[in-house]
């Protein structure tokens, strides 16, 4: 009797942890759901009640947020006509990379290449903009991004001031220092951490949306778009796609991601899944698109392959 009694109570033991573990998991589950509520973006989008204001990036920018890796070099690049090279797979079969090189400055991204692909992007350039996680893309391969440049040619790294920072000097930043130190042609720049708030405050300025809050992470596109504008007179935008691309051709051919890597991922389902996502940290790429459709108008930035309507 009393052995029967004990495995009647852990029997019954069980069924209480087993009752207070689904009662738990149900919990948890209202509540994610709940709380995903308030943070949906899907798609994320400039928020509605936020009252646009039109950004003079001339005066905003200024070439004061730029410290040299090495020397006294300041940065003082200045174009009348420049190319904006996307990284976008819409490039291939362009047959681009003539007009591209003829013009006064070509602007490309981390670590596209140019080799293999001249016909469609061309080969000159004139000024990247690297992120600071392709830094070891970029210069563990210095005859491709390196040696097939301007005279003058200009790399500006952007990232974490504890990553690239001068005052920080941490792995990045040393690397960095001293590749540029055997390429003395170049002339290699950190974006300062003043310059880092001032995209971010940009960033809520024309979305409405505090980039930490709202777990997004500027892309490089939204950093080389912006210093295009600081440097350029007129900009040509090679492969970028408009805002309400993804949205409107269900179905579409897929492009991947990057024209350099086929077996990449698509370039729709990327915008869209960091478009919506709410947990983690992501790129924003339809919001920071909606941006660039408003300032086409106001600094002569043309938008081809595809191209874009200005309305």
């Amino acid at each position: 009797m009393g052995l029967r009694l004990n495995g009647k109570g852990q029997q019954s033991h069980r069924m209480v942890i087993f009752l207070a573990i689904f009662i738990l998991m149900t919990l948890l589950f209202l509540y994610g759901s709940n709380n995903g509520n308030d943070a949906v973006y899907a798609p994320f989008h400039v928020a509605t009640n936020h009252p646009l204001k039109n950004t003079d990036l001339k005066k905003w920018g200024g070439k004061d947020g730029y410290v040299p890796f090495y020397g006294n070099k300041s940065m003082t690049l200045h174009c009348h006509n420049c190319a904006l090279v996307t990284s976008s797979s819409h490039v291939l079969g362009t047959q681009a990379g003539e007009e591209i090189d003829h013009t006064e400055c070509v602007i490309r991204m981390n670590d596209a290449p140019t080799l293999g692909y001249e016909t469609d992007v061309g080969s000159r350039t004139s000024l990247r903009v690297v992120a600071h996680s392709s830094v070891f893309r970029v210069v563990r391969r210095p005859n491709e991004f390196l040696h097939r440049t301007d005279n003058n040619p200009v790399i500006i790294f952007w990232g974490p001031p504890n990553k690239i920072g001068k005052d920080a000097k941490g792995t990045l930043y040393r690397l960095i220092q001293r590749v540029s130190m055997t390429y003395s042609n170049f002339s290699f720049f950190s974006i300062t951490s003043s310059k880092m708030r001032r995209f971010d405050s940009l960033f809520h300025k024309e979305t409405g949306r505090d980039r930490q809050k709202s777990h997004s992470w500027l892309s490089t596109g939204w950093f080389t778009m912006v210093i295009a504008i600081e440097i350029c007179d007129n900009i040509k935008v090679y492969g970028m796609v408009p805002p309400n691309h993804c949205g409107k051709k269900p179905g579409s051919k897929k492009m991947p991601y990057h024209y350099y890597k086929p077996r990449g991922v698509d370039e729709c389902v990327t915008y869209i899944q960091n478009e919506g996502s709410r947990r983690g940290n992501h790129h924003r790429f339809i919001t920071e698109k909606q941006v660039f459709a408003r300032w086409a108008k106001q600094y002569n930035i043309t938008f081809t392959n595809p191209k874009w309507s200005k309305d």
